[in-house]
């Protein structure tokens, strides 16, 4: 079987940022005002982008997830632990923080299926102080807004590099 060097195009259902310019703002303002904060507390860049990569994968936005994967290369994340965020249960790779850091991004992901069990918040704050689990959770969310609008409008699309 040969593997043929071909793209599937992907319709955009709604140019999202051209009809609600204000509202966009207000997302990249609400995602500034989330990095502003993780960054004040020192925490480390790597598990931000991971932790936006796996609420990606979650959620189905194919934009985000080669964003937030390349974000992760270029803040210095090794390729081996990149891909295995997607099965991070089951593997070696993640210290005991980052994989609380993990189950408290699914639980917050996956709200109406889990509604953030209090063992997950309880390992969070085993592992992080209370101010840096609510930075932890200020990207959840915001990455779940940016994933909701990514997934229903298909407004942005990666781009293959060579």
């Amino acid at each position: 079987m040969t593997i043929v060097d071909s793209q599937v195009s992907i319709p955009r259902r709604l140019d999202f940022d051209a009809h609600l310019p204000s509202y966009s703002a207000a997302v990249s303002a609400l995602d500034s005002a989330s990095s502003a904060e993780y960054d004040r507390l020192e925490l480390d860049p790597r598990l931000r982008e991971l932790i936006k990569l796996r609420a990606s994968q979650l959620n189905g936005c194919a934009y985000c997830v080669d964003l937030h994967s390349r974000d992760a290369r270029a803040a210095g994340e090794s390729e081996q632990r990149l891909h295995a965020v997607a099965v991070w249960p089951e593997s070696e790779f993640f210290n005991p923080a980052e994989r609380a850091a993990f189950a408290l991004t699914e639980a917050v992901t996956r709200l109406s299926e889990t509604h953030v069990p209090d063992a997950v918040v309880t390992d969070a704050l085993n592992n992080f102080s209370e101010e840096e689990v609510s930075a932890l959770v200020s990207v959840i969310v915001t990455i779940n807004v940016w994933n909701a609008i990514g997934v229903t409008a298909r407004c942005w699309s990666p781009r293959l590099r060579g």
